[in-house]
């Protein structure tokens, strides 16, 4: 029998059993709408954090800092520790970091006495900086200190605007000061870095930033004065190599390298066991739509035992019998497919919308979180993942509907003519 014909019975033998057929349709239809709505959203939330990582830390900028999870914290770095890495292979660029936190001893307050809105003091090389991380290190207003320039100080956006005042401008004087009064240190604000928002590793916009030169004098330990270097590298594929050569210098356990690709790489492996394994709960739920179509057509064979008998004493060959009631299945996985995948198409953006909005960050204050970006929750369509749940669908619907179809293939047509 010709392919189009066995179609064409189907389909009428599906429209003469229409509360069946919806009720076998829908179950295909909520396990590809499921198995879609998964695999996009997944798939659109890690190229959203995939798309952070890469526009929040500089793949080719390697971050080292002193001791480790397992060590522990240690001591700052020397200047024999930069040299060295400097004359690593692969390594363009390498400049220090001295970081002073602000404490309740330690505070940083315009000429009226009022605190500015930093977190933490950082000492650089402001001409390196530039160079090194030229998207986040750029100004809003004013100028960067002229080499070996002392006594100036660049402020974050946030620290030089608290509650949407600005409390230190260009031009104006601000203090460090040591435990009210006992130490003081003038600075003059040079300039206010533009809104970076949380980007990398920190939050730029609450640093205050003054020269390296100044910044060894609040040093504690005025040999290894150093917490932070950062390492520019020529290729970021060369970044692990570079990182193992640092850490070679070291005592092991000693330093940490913070590798952005690495982390990247680890950070996708991890979201896409996620996104399986959403999809495999989802696939449950078409594997057990399978089981009902198998008991549906279970049932069908039954009622149709006569109508069986019939066909094959009027000549219909077993494999004709076979094929309309796989034809029947075929039809189910097609039909149920189809509108799955459009009603996963609307599911995954819905569902999108109320995440988007359940994980926004709280109302809390500024000292305890700093700001954060909004989560954008877009669904992404993968037309293999399209392709794969549909012949998917269509598979489960042949296999589970392959026993009841060899059941009524293999009917006695006599037996089948006096069934009742």
């Amino acid at each position: 029998m010709k392919p189009s014909k066995l179609l064409g019975m189907a389909w009428l033998n599906l429209k003469h059993r229409k509360l069946r057929t919806v009720l076998t349709t829908l179950s295909v239809v909520i396990g590809i709408t499921t198995i879609i709505a998964v695999a996009s959203l997944g798939e659109g939330f890690r190229g959203e954090i995939k798309q952070r990582l890469e526009h929040g830390f500089e793949l080719d900028v390697l971050i080292v800092f002193p001791g480790s999870f397992v060590a522990g914290l240690r001591e700052g770095f020397s200047q024999s520790d930069v040299d060295y890495i400097k004359g690593i292979e692969n390594v363009t660029l390498v400049t220090p970091l001295i970081t002073v936190p602000l404490t309740e001893d330690l505070e940083l307050c315009n000429e009226t006495g009022a605190k500015l809105g930093a977190f933490t003091i950082g000492g650089v090389n402001f001409n390196e900086m530039r160079e090194l991380l030229p998207q986040r290190f750029t100004l809003w207003k004013g100028e960067f200190p002229v080499e070996n320039e002392t006594g100036k100080m660049i402020l974050g956006y946030k620290a030089s605007i608290v509650n949407e005042t600005m409390v230190a401008d260009v031009g104006g004087n601000v203090s460090l000061i040591l435990s009210h009064g006992f130490m003081r240190w003038n600075f003059t604000v040079s300039g206010v870095l533009a809104k970076g928002g949380t980007s990398g590793i920190t939050n730029f916009d609450y640093w205050a930033f003054i020269p390296i030169e100044d910044a060894i004098k609040l040093a504690r330990n005025k040999e290894k004065p150093y917490q932070i270097i950062l390492v520019k590298v020529s290729n970021p594929q060369k970044a692990e190599s570079v990182a193992m050569e640092i850490e070679k210098h070291f005592s092991p356990y000693s330093v940490t390298v913070f590798v952005p690709t690495a982390l990247i790489r680890q950070v996708d492996g991890i979201l896409n066991l996620v996104q399986m394994f959403l999809v495999a709960i989802g696939s449950i739920s078409l594997l057990v739509a399978g089981v009902g179509i198998m008991n549906i057509m279970t049932v069908a064979v039954m009622e149709r035992t006569r109508e069986i008998g019939i066909l094959k004493a009027i000549g219909a060959k077993n494999r004709t019998v076979l094929s309309m009631f796989l034809a029947e299945a075929l039809l189910i996985g097609v039909i149920g497919g189809l509108i799955g995948e459009f009603t996963g198409y609307l599911l995954s953006y819905g569902l999108a919308t109320v995440l988007a909005n359940f994980i926004q960050p709280s109302g809390v204050s500024i000292a305890e979180r700093p700001e954060v970006h909004r989560i954008e929750m877009a669904p992404s369509f993968s037309s293999l993942w399209m392709l794969i749940a549909f012949i998917f669908a269509i598979a489960i619907c042949i296999i589970f509907g392959l026993y009841p179809a060899r059941k009524a293939a293999k009917l006695n047509p006599v037996e089948a003519l006096r069934y009742e």
